[in-house]
């Protein structure tokens, strides 16, 4: 089941290939890579889930992972039988090319523990001396 967090994600065409991160909660999905920001909805059904996905991109440069077009409407197919989802998708702007991609949950790590107690103060005459050398 695709569950609410912080993804990251992976995505290839026969034309390129890239990374980004995807956060999904309460039915919808958003993100960004180093081209393009990405908003939609999602839906999911056991361990498959569709999603609508609109792009825009925020930096010029290199080409897209469909070509050059700056702003796209994805429908998204996949699977998510764990905490790795996979997923094709399609533009509507570029008939025909498929996107296949993988989407990898992050996990939270649990917060540092506490220190018992104050740290002492500094105090660098505690601090080891060095032998002295004879020149």
């Amino acid at each position: 089941m695709l569950k609410d967090g912080t993804y990251a994600a992976w995505y290839k065409t026969p034309l390129d290939q890239g990374t980004g991160i995807v956060h999904v909660a309460d039915g919808q999905i958003w993100g960004r890579d180093s081209l393009m920001t990405y908003h939609g909805s999602c839906h999911v059904d056991g361990d498959r889930f569709t999603a609508t996905v609109s792009t825009k991109r925020h930096t010029d440069g290199r080409a897209t992972v469909f070509g050059n077009d700056d702003e796209l409407t994805l429908h998204i197919e996949g699977s998510c039988p764990g905490k790795i989802a996979s997923y094709t998708a399609t533009a509507i702007q570029v008939p025909g090319m498929i996107l296949q991609g993988t989407l990898i949950l992050t996990e939270q790590q649990p917060p540092a523990p506490e220190r018992a107690g104050q740290m002492p103060e500094f105090n660098p005459d505690k601090l080891p001396k060095l032998p002295k050398r004879s020149r």
